[in-house]
């Protein structure tokens, strides 16, 4: 894993796990807090870019306890999903390892990270279909 960035192969295409990933979040209790279509922005802007979109989710029950440890944490919380596409036409799910996170915040072997990698990787897997 490079720079603390997992990335999964989606079963499905973009709109399909953006899909999934919605309908498991809503199912967890988990607010969407922001979906950032990059595609549709380079669109208005007269650019071409394949799907590319940033959800940005969470639950202060998750998040808070690392900003406890290391407030700066809060620079890389809550938690993204970047979905996107790539020339060849697959679709890939990729975000942080909360345990990258919090080493890169001085936190490492941080009990608050284990939680939120064991969540998110159950939420990508879910998307993805993996």
């Amino acid at each position: 894993m490079a720079d603390g960035l997992v990335t999964l192969r989606s079963a499905f295409d973009p709109a399909e796990t953006k899909a999934r990933l919605f309908a498991v979040l809503k199912e967890k209790g988990v607010a969407v807090l922001a979906d950032i279509d990059h595609a549709k922005a380079a669109a208005n802007a007269g650019l071409t870019l394949r799907p590319t979109d940033l959800l940005i989710f969470g639950k202060a029950e998750g998040g808070t306890p690392l900003m406890q440890a290391a407030q700066i944490a809060g620079l890389d919380l809550p938690l993204k999903v970047l979905i996107w596409q790539d020339a060849a036409g697959a679709t890939w799910l990729s975000y942080n390892d909360p345990h990258w996170i919090a080493a890169r915040h001085g936190v490492g072997g941080s009990k608050a990270a284990d939680g939120l990698a064991s969540t998110i990787a159950a939420l990508a897997r879910h998307a993805t279909g993996t």
